[in-house]
């Protein structure tokens, strides 16, 4: 089965994130990047994702009419950094995988809808 894991933060974590000296952001990759190659056999396409700061976002009225705003979603708590594919036998492995993440934040899973 296929999810994708979605890699979240506050605005905090992404300052503090945005605030790590170069050693501690090489020490921050090497940990993720230990993960990734421990899990690199389950996990299909991902990307870590530009700060919030470049976002836009289109909002489609009622009327279907598309609105253009610079920047996140403002209801949205939460800033997604990243996101990987994960081809996993279940929902309980793919929680296992995602319990082992050195990360800090959210780690959300979404099952994928696979067109046949």
């Amino acid at each position: 089965m296929k999810y994708v894991f979605l890699f979240c933060g506050t605005a905090a974590d992404q300052a503090a994130f945005d605030a790590l000296t170069p050693d501690e952001l090489r020490q921050r990759y090497s940990q993720v990047g230990r993960w990734f190659a421990e899990n690199q056999a389950r996990l299909g396409h991902g990307n870590q994702l530009q700060g919030p700061d470049t976002a836009t976002t289109i909002r489609f009225q009622a009327d279907g009419k598309p609105v253009v705003k610079d920047g996140l979603f403002v209801e949205g708590k939460e800033i997604v950094g990243g996101y990987t594919e994960v081809e996993v036998a279940n929902l309980d492995e793919a929680l296992a995988m995602a319990k082992s993440w050195p990360g800090r934040g959210t780690l959300e899973i979404r099952p994928v809808i696979e067109q046949r």
